[in-house]
């Protein structure tokens, strides 16, 4: 599956009732070895901004997603999480740099009533931001 595949995939998966955050872990989780039912299920409570209007779900999952890749898997002896956390950091800050934030809440408009952007339009962002700056790098 190709760039563009991957990112329509992202968005119709929220479209057909995944939440935003199960809409990015499930897309790119089998390119991990892991398998669509357990991303789903794993990704589930971070949705509406963790349930609770916080973090953007998509953007969390986006996290989940670096660790997926870039992780070692070591449970002994960690050697990655230095550069999960910078990878994290970075893709984050892409995001920011389009949206202004990572408030749930505040993409939503919910107290300004001014969304700044929509649900599929941050699972979109956040399936380009992790082609171009995270896949892409192999």
């Amino acid at each position: 599956m190709g760039k563009k595949e991957r990112i329509e995939r992202a968005v119709e998966s929220y479209k057909n009732g995944y939440n935003c955050a199960q809409a990015i872990a499930c897309t790119y989780a089998d390119m991990f070895g892991i398998d669509e039912k357990t991303a789903f299920r794993m990704s589930e409570g971070l949705g509406l901004g963790m349930g609770a209007m916080e973090d953007c779900g998509a953007v969390t999952a986006m996290a989940l997603v670096v660790g997926m890749k870039l992780s070692d898997g070591n449970t002994s002896a960690p050697e990655t999480k230095k550069i999960c956390y910078k990878k994290s950091a970075e893709l984050i800050e892409e995001f920011t740099k389009k949206n202004k934030t990572i408030i749930c809440r505040d993409l939503k408009g919910v107290d300004t009533g001014t969304p700044i952007r929509s649900c599929a339009g941050c699972v979109e962002d956040v399936a380009v931001i992790i082609e171009e700056k995270l896949i892409a790098e192999d």
